[in-house]
């Protein structure tokens, strides 16, 4: 008998063969192989009479096997496999190409199925079909005269091959203990997890499919709603330093900000006020546009927490936006004399207010630190290096908080040398609609800053199609000439490598893709050959990369060619140009992020989005991105158009591909939530559920928000 936990290889079919392709699919286990879910279904349950076959046409035939042979085509170089085939009304022929196996299976005489397309006009044929041999009219068949499942494929390994090894783990696999107990599933209405797999996999009916479908999504649903409530209950029984709200003090600092805080501003900076002021830690995300001031908002409530005599650590997940939160701090509150550091792998400096910042050797700093003479601490990872010792830390932020691992959360969450949690605020500039954000982050609460500074200038943006590609370079000189500075994207670093590559059709698409390299050398050389161009990306060298930004940010360059990693954070006043090639090719949300790159300054700014691709598809979306009113809009429109899993990355998250689309039905995760809900506070440990407990460790331990 298999067991789920047993490797992939105990399996009828699989041995040692095709251990090696089935890792390719993700696939090491009995449970994996299982939960290697069709993509889709086709339906061969019919068994059409010959007689009656039309061409172009998907149908099950069952015949006998005439005569077979197999001759070779030397212009084409290939092999063509052809069957004359019967049954009591007429005769069809079967053609396989290279396919030269299928004679030495189909001999004369042999009874089989046969499933695919019908091609011809006049003579109609099977064209490469699938066949099964039948010895019996009542066996059970896996690949014809039924709804056939097809799967995620890899080269050598097609969905038939992957049909027999799946029936083969079924048989094997007897009963399957299921982790959701009874009253959840009939609460849900769904079937126990044994029919479940048998259904998805080789369903009676397409309805029975469907509903196998959706007890897997609710299932890895309820697993997140778990998981994120559990860790919500559990940081809401642990204890955190209160801090008072000085609110004559806030209001001091607000009043010499050299601007107005917007009303949105406003409410999420008293939402935080209000839960750091609370014993219970919070843990709160903190959403707004491009530029919309969230850095602003988040040191007014590390200066509350310093003039309450406790610590902040501020999180950023790149040196230069390390340094651009620290510059921020000094620009906005010079007059803070409680204590502003910087450290990064390559940088410490401390501030003491109204004076010039210092550089620091980093021992000396930890021992400020340690010794509670510094307030507030920016930096990067290095942050969390055990040398660094938070005496009396008190508030956690944490930008764009989806690229730190969960781990490094929990180091800082966890209050490593301290019983005391400290409260969490992350912030995202990344728009997420709303649904995804309580289903991915539902152990968060959510403080969304919703508007742009009033005084901001709308960035102009524009689809250049290929024939204005010369009046935009025109455009962007004379912008250049004036005094401002411009960004170019590009999808990769480098061309693709090797002349194999180019012999595909895939790679010929990939050829015609712009890459940083070349387009630098261009630029550089033949269309700007008079301005100061840069190069940006993400395999060059940390110090070579903050050199080029230093560069960019002191006027040193003009413009600067870069792939994403300028997505986010980078803040340049000076620059209003954006322009992104072969726009298509980047989701919408991540085209928003460069837009935000630039507008962010007095000057009028501009995005161009060039693009070789003149699909309708493709134009709806770069259409999208220069009408939509804000961010949030926008990723609404990318999330229906792109679904979950290419919206998010399902490579960057980890969650299976059913829970993905399953988030884009809210009535389902609003239920799930519930019922998650529902069963922590009956059994918080979920000591009656074994299995489910089971279950959701090793959920936990698959999905990983970076």
């Amino acid at each position: 008998m298999l067991r789920l936990e047993d490797p992939v290889s105990r399996v009828k079919f699989v041995g040692t063969r095709w251990e090696s392709k089935l890792k390719k699919l993700g696939i090491d286990s009995v449970r994996d192989l299982l939960f290697h879910f069709p993509v889709r279904y086709e339906d061969f349950r019919e068994i059409y009479k010959i007689a009656d076959l039309i061409p172009k046409q998907e149908a099950t035939i069952r015949g006998v096997v005439e005569e077979i042979d197999t001759r070779r085509s030397w212009k084409r170089n290939l092999s063509i496999t052809e069957a004359v085939i019967s049954d009591d009304t007429a005769s069809i022929r079967a053609v396989w190409f290279n396919q030269p196996y299928v004679k030495n299976v189909l001999q004369p005489g042999t009874i089989a199925n046969f499933s695919g397309k019908t091609s011809g006009s006049g003579d109609v044929y099977l064209s490469n079909p699938t066949y099964e041999t039948i010895r019996g009219e009542d066996e059970e068949t896996k690949h014809t005269g039924r709804i056939v499942p097809v799967y995620p494929e890899t080269k050598g390994l097609t969905s038939k091959g992957l049909r027999n090894m799946v029936a083969a783990a079924l048989g094997g696999i007897g009963t399957v203990k299921d982790p959701l107990p009874p009253d959840i599933l009939s609460a849900v209405g769904a079937p126990g997890l044994t029919k479940s797999l048998r259904d998805i996999h080789f369903p009676d009916a397409v309805e029975d499919a469907f509903a196998a479908r959706r007890r897997f999504s609710f299932e890895d649903l309820f697993l997140l709603q778990l998981f994120n409530l559990k860790r919500k209950i559990t940081l809401a029984k642990s204890e955190s330093i209160d801090v008072p709200v000085d609110l004559e003090y806030v209001k001091s600092v607000i009043g010499r900000l050299p601007f107005l805080l917007m009303d949105s501003q406003k409410k999420s900076l008293w939402e935080i006020l209000q839960d750091t002021g609370k014993k219970i830690p919070m843990n709160r995300l903190l959403q707004g546009d491009v530029g919309s001031g969230k850095t602003v908002v988040a040191a007014i409530a590390a200066l509350n927490a310093a003039r309450a005599g406790r610590q902040t650590a501020f999180l950023a997940p790149t040196s230069l936006l390390a340094s651009q939160h620290y510059n921020t701090f000094i620009k906005f509150f010079g007059d803070f004399e409680g204590g502003v550091a910087l450290l990064t792998s390559h940088e410490s400096e401390v501030f003491y207010g109204h004076e010039l910042s210092s550089e620091i050797a980093k021992a000396k700093l930890a021992n400020e630190i340690k010794k509670d003479k510094v307030k507030i601490v920016v930096g990067t990872h290095a942050l969390l290096q055990k040398y660094i010792d938070f005496p009396d830390l008190a508030l956690v932020i944490v930008d764009e908080q989806h690229r730190f691992g969960v781990k490094q959360r929990a180091e800082l969450l966890g209050g490593r040398r301290a019983a005391l949690v400290p409260h969490f605020l992350s912030m995202s500039a990344t728009p997420i609609p709303r649904t995804l954000s309580l289903t991915l982050f539902g152990d968060l609460d959510l403080s969304i800053i919703s508007e742009v500074p009033k005084n901001r200038k709308k960035i102009v943006t524009k689809v250049i199609p290929s024939k204005e590609r010369s009046d935009t370079y025109r455009f962007i000189r004379n912008e250049i000439k004036r005094g401002r500075q411009a960004f170019v994207i590009c999808p990769r670093i480098d061309p693709p490598d090797g002349a194999a590559e180019q012999n595909s059709y895939q790679a010929a698409l990939l050829w015609q893709v712009k890459a940083v390299k070349e387009e630098y050398e261009k630029l550089s050389q033949k269309i700007f050959p008079d301005l100061r161009v840069g190069m940006l990306h993400g395999k060059m060298k940390s110090a070579d990369k903050e050199q080029v930004m230093e560069d960019f940010m002191e006027r040193k360059i003009d413009l600067v060619v870069s792939t994403s990693v300028i997505e986010v954070g980078i803040d340049v006043p000076n620059a209003t140009i954006m322009m992104i090639e072969d726009a298509d090719r980047f989701g919408l949300a991540q085209l928003y992020q460069f837009r935000g790159r630039v507008g962010r300054g007095e000057h009028q700014s501009y995005c161009f989005l060039f693009t070789e691709t003149a699909t309708p598809h493709a134009n709806r979306r770069l259409k999208a991105i220069v009408e939509a009113k804000n961010g949030f809009e926008l990723a609404e429109y990318d999330l229906k158009q792109r679904g979950p899993g290419e919206f998010l990355g399902e490579s960057q998250t980890g969650m299976p591909d059913l829970a993905m689309k399953a988030i884009q039905n809210p009535e389902l995760v609003k239920s799930t939530r519930e019922l998650a809900l529902k069963t922590l506070k009956e059994d918080h440990a979920l000591k009656k559920y074994p299995l489910l407990k089971e279950r959701l460790g090793i959920f936990e331990r698959m999905i990983h928000w970076e």
